[in-house]
């Protein structure tokens, strides 16, 4: 059986080597799978595998909505109220098209090759299917549209490597030079800052919510809510015991002297009320409250841009007794679950407490997510069409005819559909697990087919260039973060160790923020990290068709 007979042999082999490759790694870096799979897919392709335009079409659909459905939520409310990182991203675009208009002019570089250059050094690979599309609407005969599609996937190929060496780099070793910080002190020093406790800051900047026994001793003749709003509901009795029996608490009742009170909060906090209560006591087997964990998305407007420990002033006493905040997801990330962590709309927060407190609270926060939710095909399906009916529609400005594309159509759909689910969990469902798979299947499928599909022309780009794309990725990915390391430090006044996750977010560089987290001992890079990674995957890829029609414009 060869692969000319079987091409989705061929795809499968390609997805499958291609990921095996993508595990190795360079010092921290790891190749990936999309550019391992694009190496195989190119040198298959020279055996002149043909595969199906329409596979291309169909994976690039379901990627480029799956990214828009899951960053609709983020992206909007970035757009509205982050600008102070968000603007970040601004400066990615205008500085990296600046750059490939120079590179235009200076090496004479088709469309083909500056977008592949682009996509690469910016190492965002939805530009290769906006961009792939854009060049099907050139006025050109067909194979020389399949020579520059070619050229993109070889220049792609080539700078992919060195753009993600490069940020990684920047972000991790130039970075923290050129501020003049250590990441790992400045990030403990910021967390701290926002509430965490030292011996957990170093960990995750999250601390540990416990439970603990204690007698009553100097509360004793005070109600459970009278002790509560002393301590401002930082830590909240969940059992009282009294004559070996166990009864839950309410805010109405009367403590004794005597009484095993179960305290339930942050480590911090109960070390520091227990200094008000008799000598700790282990419980009796059976004695405990069942705390549960839910997932609630945040949609209240009122709680947007709040901090968590603003909460509390927001809600009642009984509203907020027995729940807590054990972790916060923002676009697929944790970040920081600490007392002054400011909230966005779209976070998905973690409750931490028993049934009855959660499912109190919960509605007052957004909607509590139901653990087994299923795709919504239906919304699905008109999420996609509805994308490409959009992407068809043109404006003609003079010689230009502007369109959102196949791609651009789909990705704004998914924005939309993403915020609207957001607002309204109860139709559109994408779990995040089934929209995960389908960005890296849809992906992972669009690059093999367009590796597949390539010429052995394409790698005369080779001998044509040399060195000299490999040099251009590194100045495209280096030089638009120099800019934002000073603009964001001088002019936006944004803290190192954010600041550096947020160059990593506008370069849509997971590898980066990764060996960020891990360079700076706790997750307070990602809280940059996730505004400018929200409006740089939309912006990115939208790009794609603008550097196609600039390069025939001064190419």
């Amino acid at each position: 059986m060869s692969f000319i007979a079987q091409p989705v042999v061929a795809l499968f082999v390609s997805l499958a080597l291609g990921h095996l490759i993508g595990k190795i790694r360079i010092g921290s870096v790891a190749v990936g799978g999309v550019c391992g799979t694009l190496f195989v897919a190119l040198a298959i392709g020279q055996l002149g595998v043909t595969i199906s335009p329409d596979l291309k079409n169909v994976a690039f659909a379901l990627f480029i909505y799956a990214l828009g459905f899951t960053a609709g939520p983020q992206f909007f409310n970035n757009i509205r109220g982050g600008w102070r990182y968000g603007i970040l991203s601004f400066v990615e675009v205008i500085t990296v098209l600046l750059l490939l208009a120079a590179a235009i002019v200076l090496f004479g570089l088709d469309a083909g090759t500056a977008s592949g250059l682009f996509a690469g050094s910016a190492t965002e690979s939805a530009v290769l299917g906006t961009a792939s599309e854009a060049m099907t609407r050139l006025a050109l005969p067909a194979a020389e549209i399949t020579r520059l599609q070619g050229n993109m996937a070889t220049a792609y190929s080539i700078t992919y490597l060195f753009g993600l060496v490069a940020i990684v780099v920047f972000t991790t070793q130039i970075g923290p030079l050129l501020l003049g910080i250590n990441v790992r002190e400045a990030s403990a020093a910021l967390a701290r800052e926002l509430g965490a406790e030292d011996d957990t800051a170093k960990e995750n900047g999250v601390p540990q919510i416990v439970s603990r026994g204690f007698r009553a001793g100097a509360i004793g003749g005070s109600s459970v809510g009278a002790f509560e709003n002393s301590v401002s509901g930082a830590v909240t009795i969940t059992l009282v015991g009294r004559g070996g029996n166990f009864e839950k608490a309410t805010t109405e009742t009367m403590l004794e002297a005597d009484d095993i009170v179960l305290v339930v909060g942050r480590r911090r906090a109960v070390i520091a009320i227990s200094e008000r209560l008799g000598a700790e006591v282990p419980l009796p087997v059976g004695a405990n409250v069942p705390l549960v964990e839910r997932e609630v998305v945040l949609t209240r407007r009122e709680v947007r841009g709040r901090r968590i420990r603003d909460l509390h002033r927001l809600a009642g006493a009984e509203l907020r007794r027995g729940v807590f905040i054990s972790r916060i997801r923002r676009l697929g990330q944790n970040i920081p679950a600490l007392p002054g962590t400011m909230l966005e709309q779209g976070d998905i927060l973690t409750l931490y407490g028993t049934d009855d407190a959660i499912a109190r609270a919960g509605p007052e926060l957004g909607h509590l997510l139901s653990a087994s939710a299923t795709t919504d095909f239906v919304m699905l399906g008109l999420g996609i069409v509805a994308g490409l009916l959009l992407g068809e529609l043109s404006l003609k400005i003079g010689a230009l005819n502007l369109t959102l594309g196949t791609g651009g159509g789909a990705l704004v759909s998914g924005l939309v559909f993403g915020w609207l689910h957001m607002h309204r969990p109860q139709s559109g469902a994408i779990p995040s697990e089934a929209a995960a798979f389908m960005k890296d299947f849809g992906l992972a499928t669009f690059i093999a087919a367009v590796g597949l599909s390539v010429g052995p022309d394409a790698f005369a780009l080779l001998k044509q260039y040399g060195l000299v794309l490999p040099v251009l990725s590194v100045l495209v990915s280096a030089l638009p973060a120099v800019a934002s390391l000073y603009i964001g430090r001088y002019l936006l006044k944004i803290e190192g160790p954010i600041l550096l996750g947020a160059i990593a977010g506008q370069h849509c560089s997971t590898p980066s923020i990764s060996a960020l987290v891990s360079l700076a001992g706790n997750s307070i890079p990602v809280i940059g990290y996730t505004v400018t990674y929200a409006i740089s995957n939309v912006l990115l890829p939208l790009m794609g068709p603008v550097v196609v029609a600039m390069a025939g414009l001064i190419g």
